[in-house]
Order: C-alpha cells, then structure tokens, then sequence
C-alpha cells in the first residue's frame, strides 16, 4: 500500500506545481499592474502649475542651445515629410511602451522569475525617482511649446494613446525624464540577456533604439529626456542588481531602517 501512495502523493505535487507557478505569475502581474496604477495616479496628482512648468521647459531648451544640441525640429521634420515615418513613430511610442512592456514581462515572469525580480525592481526604482523630479522640476513637453516648429504627432494622428493612458492619470508637465526610453532600454536588457536566440536579442536593442527616436520624432520630449531616463534606468539596474546581491527587496526595511550586516571574508553576503 506504501508502494503505491507514493506515485500518488507524486501526481498530486506534479498537480500542485503548475498552479503554484500560476498564483505566482498572477500575484507578481497585480503587483505591477497596481505599481503602474498607483504611479500614474502619483503623477497625475503631483502636477505643478503651467508657469512653473513651461518655464522650466524654456531653461531645458536653452541648456540644449548652450550645448549646441537643440536639434529636434530638425530631427522630426524628416517624420513630418513622410505619412508613413509619422505613423510608424506614433505606433512605436503608442504601442511599444507599454503593451510591449506587458507582453515581455509576462514572458519573463514565466521563463526568468529571477531576472524578472531584478527588472521589477529597478522600474519601482528609477518610477520612485522620477515622482520627486516630476514634483520638483516639472517640465512642458516640447508639443507644447509655441514658436519652436515642432508637431504634436501622437494626438493630431491617433486616439489610441489618450486610451491607454487617460488624461485623469497624466501629468503632461512630466518630460524629463523619458521613462518611454528608460523603461524600454530596461525591458531590452531584460530581453538580451535571456534571449537564447540572435532575433529575440535583435529585438531587446531595437526597441529601446525605436522608442529613443520616436520620443523625439513625436515631439513628446527632448533630447535630453530620454538620455537621463536612461541614466536613471541604469542606475536603477544597478541598486536593483546589488539589492539582489544582499536578497533584499527595494522595500526591505533592513535596507532602510536597520544597518546593513558585513559578512565576514570568505561567506557571501546575506539578508537577516
């Protein structure tokens, strides 16, 4: 009788394992999705002024003048000449933020929990910074901005964009950083390094590539918006790759309230 309980005590763990993995990836999508919601909504409360915020957007164009980098007329305009080119960046940065962020969280959840942990953790990271910058430095995207030759693409051309992110939700004071660029350039890396084939890879290091242009071919930032959303993603990676390291959490209150333990030479480094 022993002998053939065993099997059975097996099949009902076999059973077991895929609804654990389930409930898992269930628990770890609400947890983002509520993330995402409760970033938004953030955002859309922490909205500064407009004199606040297009002021400060002037200071960014004469930076990038000082700079000799205030190119984004120039750099739309070719978008502009073509219907096509307009459509293909509006959908990139419609529809390749974060329904393609979604899709690609899911595969990683599923296939690399542990990469996925490292990913999470570095968006809830690099989102928390950028709420403090959105309330302190609150800026006008450059579509905004009277006199500078630049288009509103994204809603002169589509709806789609005020669907998935409704207006309620959206501090349009909210340019720098581009987290269009930085969350993407995070989702890439994700990509890259678990893809096991060349094409999968390909797309890791076009999408970011993509989404870089489009923030500027829509005229939703600047250039210097997507390069500090990067930094700040990277950033981001690199707290969240260390977090790892000690098995913390961004949320460990050993992290921020107890002082961190030094392992001693020899023995790796340990949460509790």
């Amino acid at each position: 009788m022993r002998l053939r309980s065993a099997p059975a005590d097996g099949s009902i763990e076999a059973r077991r394992a895929p609804a654990t993995a389930r409930l898992a990836v269930v628990r770890e999508l609400g947890m983002m999705l509520a993330a995402v919601i409760a970033y938004f909504a953030i955002r859309g409360l922490v909205e500064s002024g407009s004199r606040d915020a297009f002021a400060n957007a002037w200071h960014v164009i004469d930076f990038e003048r000082s700079l000799g980098i205030f190119w984004e007329e120039q750099l739309q305009r070719p978008f502009l000449e073509y219907s096509i080119l307009t459509t293909l960046m509006n959908w990139v940065y419609i529809y390749g933020h974060w329904p393609f962020i979604t899709v690609v969280a899911v595969w990683l959840v599923l296939s690399h929990a542990a990469e996925y942990r490292v990913i999470r953790n570095a968006f809830l990271i690099s989102g928390s910074a950028g709420l403090v910058i959105f309330l302190f430095f609150p800026v006008a995207p450059p579509r905004l901005i009277e006199g500078i030759g630049l288009v509103d693409t994204v809603t002169e051309h589509s709806r789609a964009y005020r669907i998935l992110q409704p207006p309620a939700l959206v501090n349009q004071y909210a340019a720098i950083p581009s987290f269009h660029f930085g969350w993407n350039l995070l989702i890439g890396i994700g990509i890259v390094r678990c893809a096991r084939t060349a094409p999968v890879r390909a797309i890791g290091v076009l999408a970011p590539v993509a989404m870089f242009i489009s923030t500027i071919a829509t005229a939703n930032h600047y250039l210097i918006d997507p390069v500090i959303g990067g930094a700040m993603a990277l950033a981001a990676l690199y707290l969240a790759e260390w977090l790892r390291g000690r098995r913390l959490s961004p949320f460990s209150r050993e992290l921020w309230f107890k002082p961190m333990k030094v392992a001693p030479p020899g023995r790796p480094p340990h949460a509790g």
